[in-house]
């Protein structure tokens, strides 16, 4: 991904048989014939905010006579739920031949759409990880007063199938995003507004449905990482690479409105990239590379001999060539490794042995594991 910098006008391309995988590009024209282009297994995770097809009928107005800019688009119209239904198939069999195997899709939509697609996803063999409920929290009123006011609309996330494992999901990230408190399905965001909104010439908003930006980065922050590509058939006017070019992903956006697409262009010009620092993220330890205490003593960084101790210094071990450890002085003492012997120095049924053990530096204990993240760090 290029940092820095903006798109230039070969950016939008013409539906075409794809020779190479376009990255960080607008696809313009019919996101099937585009997606069919595209090569096997070649995006980490697809995002798509489909047509809802809300089959509206007659103009919405305010109390004060107002027209509400509703979405009456032609792109949002099917003929009968059967069409719709066809349409939600082919686009998501697509998306999952274009998934990795360790590959993930969102998909986003109102009471309209959303339960249609889930059962075609299922149907599909995608395994649902999670639903999310975005609860808006400045949703538009419901002005006839006749139901109640619709104020979330549903993700659904899901894998390729049942059987996929390894797919990514920054689970530390989104606890620290959420004030160390872990992440749950229901999210309060705003609707796009404000100066995020895109607008046309005549100072209207460019796309009725244009999705907040907060709400892809939550998307894009704890289901990829930096350098992955993430797919959008449905680009609208780019919301997904915006976030994604920011959070330093790469980006395939498909686009059939030559509006939307040239606008989209514009708004992802302006982005700037974040640093690497800035875009490194908290991980879970199952997340971080494996070291084993012996790869310490391998590397110098504990010799054998080195004594270790226990919180307070309560209890002390030595550590020997292959990265075991003798619990004690005697000549008998128990021998194991960090964690069977902080265990049975405790007499205690686990612990783990990378913070209950303890090298002396001067006056100070210091925990093993800050050696063992020097060498993460280099990893």
């Amino acid at each position: 991904m290029t940092h820095g910098g903006g798109m230039t006008e070969k950016t939008i391309e013409k539906p075409a048989a794809a020779v190479q995988l376009p990255r960080d590009t607008i696809l313009q024209g019919d996101c099937l014939a585009q997606m069919r282009a595209l090569p096997d297994g070649c995006v980490d995770l697809v995002f798509a905010d489909p047509p809802y097809n809300l089959q509206l009928k007659g103009d919405l107005h305010r109390p004060d006579q107002s027209k509400v800019d509703a979405v009456d688009d032609d792109w949002d119209k099917f003929d009968s739920f059967a069409a719709y239904d066809a349409f939600t198939r082919d686009w998501l069999r697509e998306a999952k031949r274009l998934l990795k195997p360790t590959g993930t899709l969102w998909v986003i939509g109102s009471y309209h759409n959303i339960f249609r697609v889930g059962t075609a996803l299922q149907d599909l063999g995608y395994w649902v990880l999670n639903d999310i409920i975005w609860r808006k929290s400045n949703p538009m009123p419901n002005f006839r007063g006749t139901r109640f006011a619709n104020a979330h609309e549903t993700l659904i996330w899901a894998a390729r199938d049942e059987a996929q494992t390894g797919y990514t999901f920054n689970y530390q990230a989104m606890k620290a995003l959420n004030e160390d408190v872990q992440m749950r399905s229901d999210w309060t965001l705003p609707i796009c507004n404000g100066g995020e909104r895109i607008k046309n010439t005549a100072g209207q908003k460019l796309h009725p449905t244009q999705k907040p930006e907060s709400l892809l980065h939550r998307v894009l922050l704890s289901s990829s990482n930096p350098g992955d590509i993430v797919l959008d058939p449905f680009f609208g006017t780019g919301t997904t690479g915006a976030v994604a070019k920011q959070l330093g992903r790469h980006f395939i956006g498909i686009e059939a409105e030559a509006d939307y697409a040239e606008a989209a262009m514009q708004r992802i010009g302006r982005v700037k990239a974040l640093d690497l620092d800035s875009l490194t993220v908290t991980q879970s330890a199952k997340q971080l590379p494996r070291v084993p205490f012996g790869t310490l003593v391998e590397r110098g960084l504990v010799k054998p001999g080195t004594q270790l101790f226990g919180p307070a210094r309560r209890y002390q071990a030595r550590v020997r060539a292959d990265g075991s450890v003798k619990l004690g002085p005697q000549k008998n003492a128990p021998t194991g490794s960090i964690h069977k012997m902080g265990a049975a120095a405790q007499g205690a049924q686990a612990c783990n042995g990378w913070t209950f053990w303890h090298v002396a530096e001067g006056d100070q204990l210091v925990p093993i594991d800050n050696l063992r993240q020097k060498i993460r760090d280099e990893i």
